[in-house]
């Protein structure tokens, strides 16, 4: 039987090793392989200089970019150019900052791989209070949803909530806000937050009716996405309910099951190749067949807080602002 001494001693040297992999993982990644600490040194700097957000010609520029000639004559008319704001580069900033906290960023890797096999990818981002999402800020939603700074509602549910991190852009317009979320502790960081929580299975049969719902990045994570669809549309107030729903495009729909992921039960198969034709299909087509319409679309980049290799991750979403049809 291995002494108590021994057994520390080759878990110290594991640590030790798995620390030493990272580290030598993060230099080949952000250093592309050059060994000088110089002249690693200067090639981040050029490739900050020439990357940062917000600079002229910067990959940033293109997070936003969209050939309105190439949606359908339908949503051509609804569709709002968005750009790279004020909140959104202080998100990135805090992102860029939290990734270079390398101590911090070795532990959660260290808590990833180990805890990994058994809880999910979202359930770890909530106990280690990282991964934060950033889909819009306060001004991008307010000119999506055409609302002064003061509007307030009565009533709104975010389905999916997170940590509560985009809810907070929302809630402030509202004076009762409801949230869905499976994880647990992703459920704590929005108690703390003071929302009102409800299960998943039965947000939609409170009797309540809600004059927002937001329904972000779900859809292609969701077993049966038109059903929810339409349970969403018969909750929203008449008339006047609104759905903010977020899409990442290209549309690719999994759902994890038991820790693998499968395809949907309902299948909803989205044409086209290009962010156009595929927002332009999902309008005139999947929302019309559940009777919402069309009201706003905008493209925007669906950011997440990054790690000890990269700065923060991008998916490209489509944002759209829909209402029942009379």
């Amino acid at each position: 039987m291995c002494h108590p001494q021994m057994r520390t001693l080759i878990f110290v040297a594991w640590l030790l090793f798995y620390v030493s992999f990272l580290l030598g993982m993060r230099r080949m990644w952000t250093g592309k392989y050059v060994r000088s600490p110089l002249a690693r040194a200067l090639i981040m700097n050029m490739g900050s200089e020439t990357d940062s957000p917000g600079s002229p010609g910067s990959e940033a520029q293109q997070w936003y970019r969209c050939s309105p000639e190439m949606l359908g004559e339908q949503v051509r008319s609804q569709f709002i150019q968005s750009h790279l704001d004020e909140d959104t580069q202080a998100f990135l900033r805090r992102s860029m900052e939290k990734s270079g906290w390398l101590f911090t960023q070795l532990y959660h890797s260290l808590f990833s791989t180990i805890f990994s096999p058994i809880v999910s990818r979202t359930s770890i981002n909530g106990f280690l209070g990282r991964g934060s999402m950033f889909v819009f800020s306060k001004e991008q939603f307010q000119r999506l949803l055409r609302i002064e700074p003061e509007w307030k509602g009565q009533r709104m549910l975010d389905l999916g909530a997170g940590d509560g991190g985009v809810t907070e852009v929302m809630g402030r317009h509202f004076h009762e806000v409801f949230a869905t979320e499976v994880s647990t502790p992703m459920k704590w960081h929005l108690q703390r937050k003071n929302y009102s929580l409800l299960g998943i299975d039965e947000w939609h049969r409170t009797g309540f009716q809600y004059d927002l719902i937001s329904c972000l990045n779900l859809l292609d994570r969701c077993d049966e996405p038109l059903q929810l669809l339409q349970d969403i549309r018969r909750s929203l107030v008449p008339h006047t309910g609104r759905l903010v729903l977020a899409a990442v495009l290209p549309f690719q729909p999994y759902v994890e099951t038991g820790g693998a992921w499968v395809r949907p039960k309902e299948h909803i198969k989205v044409q086209g190749k290009t962010w156009e034709e595929q927002v332009t299909h999902l309008s005139t087509d999947v929302f019309l067949k559940v009777g919402l319409e069309v009201e706003a679309v905008t493209r925007l980049p669906y950011l997440c807080e990054g790690d000890m290799y990269k700065d923060y991750y991008m998916l490209d979403d489509a944002v759209f602002v829909l209402k029942p049809q009379e």
